[in-house]
């Protein structure tokens, strides 16, 4: 290059997320063209009741999580996943603990969400299917990596407490309604949005150190 010459713009890829976090909204989308070639059959061996609660049916609280109820709902799961899982497995790192620790804590924070709704609504054999309330955990962890620019901030920040307060009056809204824009008849779990968020808040910090890229906050 002379020195007259003026450096080209660095080109941005156009899907700038951890592989991780698109591996996870891949992996929604070939369960959900999955479950539309079994058919049916597929709810009733897959899908989580609250009536399954403690019995040896439980294990179905983490295969659920991969169920949807149509395009929809697929759609903004998997957006949601790559959106709010992106800044959580930069947090955690690419390497083989980091991935792990991405991983678990979303199927933690999933099966959290379910496993409060089904205490909720104990003995309701409704379905409860769809990958919300991971997500929701997903976007709890991230409302604390915002201020900090991918490090992980008190739960007391601002943005972490304004990401709640929002949240929850979302949810409030969608109970009040009965339904969210894009989901059919079906019911919304939103209880397990909130349970699901508020895992992720509290829990990525015990996982960032699991997967030993914790970094104190500093002022």
């Amino acid at each position: 290059m002379t020195p007259t010459e003026e450096p080209k713009p660095r080109r941005e890829p156009i899907l700038n997320a951890p592989w991780p976090a698109a591996a996870l909204a891949l992996a929604m989308i070939g369960c959900f063209l999955l479950q539309e070639a079994v058919g049916p059959k597929v709810w009733i061996a897959y899908a989580f009741a609250p009536v399954l609660l403690g019995t040896d049916g439980s294990w179905t609280m983490l295969t659920t999580q991969f169920l949807h109820g149509g395009w929809p709902h697929l759609l903004m799961n998997a957006v949601g996943a790559l959106a709010f899982g992106a800044p959580v497995a930069r947090l955690f790192g690419l390497s083989l603990r980091g991935v792990l620790a991405f991983f678990i804590f979303y199927a933690l924070c999933g099966s959290l969400s379910i496993w409060g709704h089904g205490l909720l609504h104990a003995g309701s054999a409704e379905a409860v299917i769809g990958a919300s309330g991971a997500v929701s955990g997903l976007m709890g962890a991230a409302g604390r990596l915002i201020d900090r620019r991918g490090q992980l901030g008190p739960i007391w920040s601002r943005t972490a407490i304004g990401f709640s307060v929002a949240w929850v009056v979302v949810n409030l809204i969608i109970a009040f309604v009965g339904f969210a824009p894009g989901l059919g008849e079906g019911r919304v779990a939103w209880e397990a949005h909130l349970i699901g968020f508020f895992a992720g808040l509290l829990l990525v910090g015990p996982f960032a150190r699991l997967a030993g890229t914790f970094k104190p906050a500093t002022h």
